[in-house]
């Protein structure tokens, strides 16, 4: 192949691979050191990302899109869009709900715990979406720029090789900058992660707060549905980021508002009084 990928294209991949691996384990170790936070619920949220997202909700996946409805549910955009917010809702944050009331129920004395696990939920899946397949561009890029394709290709045929001359013509002809937005992307949902994180975590310490238990369903439905929904629709990616950014910014808001009513009383006036 004669396709070449931009050097600032590869540029950006490494960034974004970075960001990727090197903000999970920073906040780890932000919230350790700094938050006196417990180490444990970080693992729990990378654990719970790969049982409830990436297993149990595909699988729930197969069995709906599968049928008759599923059917109905792909010809309609509005519709896709908001069983994909509504799936992903449910299952991460009954995820995190579970997760709270059982393996990590000893650990609520630190509500900072609740950070450090968004960080391991959300940094899990920074790493299974952006990290690898950035690695994988990375490669194929490499290979392309040297002239070394063939080193894939040859052991292809079929559809298989297809789909792989299809992702290397992508890679020459992507703006490079739309490579560094899937860091950026990454960044807000990684936040997003940590703000539904909160909201779940007093939803089940505290049993008037349970309430924040569809709120936070609801949140995430919003957030993945407009996402879905303006991308399908041709809207520009950048301006797709600048909407996700204000969502982000809206919820990280109404986290922190949940977080400071949810501390004791003396905590609070600490609080006011500075």
């Amino acid at each position: 192949m004669n396709e070449n990928v931009p050097i600032l294209s590869i540029v950006f991949m490494v960034i974004s691979c970075l960001i990727a691996f090197l903000v999970p384990v920073g906040l780890l170790l932000y919230f350790r050191i700094k938050k006196k936070a417990d180490i444990l619920p970080f693992f729990v949220g990378c654990a719970v990302m790969l049982i409830f997202a990436f297993v149990l909700e595909q699988l729930a996946h197969r069995l709906i899109l599968g049928s008759a409805a599923g059917m109905i549910i792909q010809k309609n955009t509005l519709l896709y869009a908001l069983y994909g917010g509504l799936m992903a809702g449910l299952f991460e944050e009954t995820g995190r709900f579970v997760a709270f009331k059982t393996v990590l129920k000893r650990k609520q004395e630190k509500d900072q715990n609740a950070l450090m696990y968004g960080a391991g939920h959300g940094g899990f899946e920074a790493i299974v979406i952006l990290g690898l397949a950035m690695i994988t561009n990375i490669i194929y890029s490499v290979l392309l720029n040297t002239g070394n394709a063939e080193v894939i290709t040859n052991a292809l045929s079929g559809d298989a090789l297809t789909k792989v001359e299809t992702v290397f013509t992508a890679l020459a002809t992507t703006q490079s900058y739309q490579f560094l937005l899937g860091g950026v992307e990454r960044l807000l949902a990684i936040t997003l992660q940590i703000s539904f994180s909160v909201l779940m975590w007093f939803a089940a310490k505290k049993k008037d707060k349970l309430y924040l238990y569809p709120v936070a369903v609801l949140m995430h439905l919003v957030v993945d549905s407009v996402a879905v929904l303006m991308s399908q629709n041709g809207v520009s990616v950048l301006l797709i980021e600048g909407v996700l950014c204000l969502l982000t910014l809206v919820c990280v808001w109404f986290a922190k508002r949940v977080w400071e009513n949810c501390q004791p009383s003396e905590n609070r006036l600490n609080y006011d009084e500075h």
